[in-house]
């Protein structure tokens, strides 16, 4: 296993990664908003409908996914081992990324029996001849137009992907553009998905966008090479091996952490948040506009929960039982 084996950082460097993440940016500690633990909504917020077709079409139920993934986190000491590694390095508590795995195969994917299976798909993907493209163009050309010039590459990763997801969907999703007419797709799917929509990306589910956003923190922290789309196989790659997609899923958790705690708000005590962010993705644009809300004199004061993170929250106990660990 040699890509975990270079997750071997010491606790000073990831004490350091996340005192810089939170610093930069960040407003002052003493205005931070510490957003409690547990869900803001009594009930359940409506689950999607593609969530239940899903169900429907492998004749399961949510309950029944939610079971088949508890019972392979508890089978797979191995892979639990490796969640709490990783946690540790990027400065999270571990219920973060237990949180995203579950609520991943709750409502989306179903998990398979055994981890090993994910390496095989793995292997399959990384020498499979594909592109990121739509419409025929290349993402990489793509980004060369005009509109993305406002999105520099020396803000790192996470900001670049970030912006150039956002004018996406400013100036061309659902638009008529120089002759061109783009669907009312997300980015994510537009670009990233060069096989079928609704494909999977490993045991974390992991999206190659996402990837992409946080492959300067990985490369900084992990050592792993650098993430481009003109090699959409390495994208695969790493988050399609369970070993190499447990870090990814971690630096995600890091990274929403950091977002909106450089907007004020502290959300690393409540996974059920964490989890909403992982199934919902842009974090800085979510985080700004809370504090605009806020700063606006809206009632709108905490990030809520969307269904995917309630279930989180409410089964906090048993998700934390598997960590060895129980709620205060």
């Amino acid at each position: 296993m040699k890509a975990w084996n270079r997750l071997g950082l010491t606790v000073a460097l990831a004490a350091a990664l996340v005192a810089v993440s939170l610093a930069s940016g960040a407003v002052q500690a003493d205005a931070m908003v510490v957003v409690p633990a547990g869900n803001r909504s009594a009930t359940q917020p409506p689950i999607p409908n593609t969530s239940a077709l899903r169900a429907r079409a492998f004749n399961t139920t949510y309950e029944a996914k939610y079971e088949q993934i508890i019972a392979l986190l508890k089978r797979e000491t191995k892979l639990m081992a490796q969640i709490k590694t990783a946690a540790a390095t990027y400065g999270v508590d571990p219920i973060h990324v237990v949180g995203a795995l579950v609520g991943e195969h709750t409502y989306n994917v179903s998990a398979v029996g055994t981890v090993q299976t994910y390496y095989v798909k793995a292997l399959a993907y990384a020498n499979a001849d594909f592109a990121f493209r739509y419409k025929g163009v290349a993402v990489q050309n793509f980004l060369e137009r005009p509109e993305f010039s406002r999105c520099a590459a020396d803000q790192g990763s996470a900001a670049l992907w970030s912006c150039r997801d956002q004018v996406w969907d400013e100036a061309f999703r659902g638009k008529t553009v120089d002759g061109v007419a783009y669907e009312p797709l997300s980015f994510q799917r537009a670009f990233f998905q060069p096989f079928y929509a609704g494909q999977t990306f490993g045991l974390g589910q992991i999206s190659p966008l996402t990837a992409l956003e946080v492959t300067d923190m990985v490369n900084k922290v992990s050592g792993f090479d650098k993430l481009t789309p003109d090699r959409p196989q390495a994208i695969y790659r790493d988050i399609m091996d369970p070993d190499r997609g447990i870090i990814y899923i971690a630096a995600i958790v890091r990274d929403s952490i950091d977002a909106y705690a450089a907007e004020g708000f502290d959300i690393s005590g409540n996974p059920g948040i964490t989890a909403t962010l992982y199934n919902v993705g842009q974090p800085r644009r979510r985080a700004a506009e809370l504090r605009a809300a806020v700063a606006s004199g809206s009632d709108r004061k905490l990030p809520v929960e969307n269904y995917y993170g309630w279930l989180i929250n409410e089964r906090l106990d048993q998700l934390k039982a598997l960590l060895g660990t129980t709620t205060q």
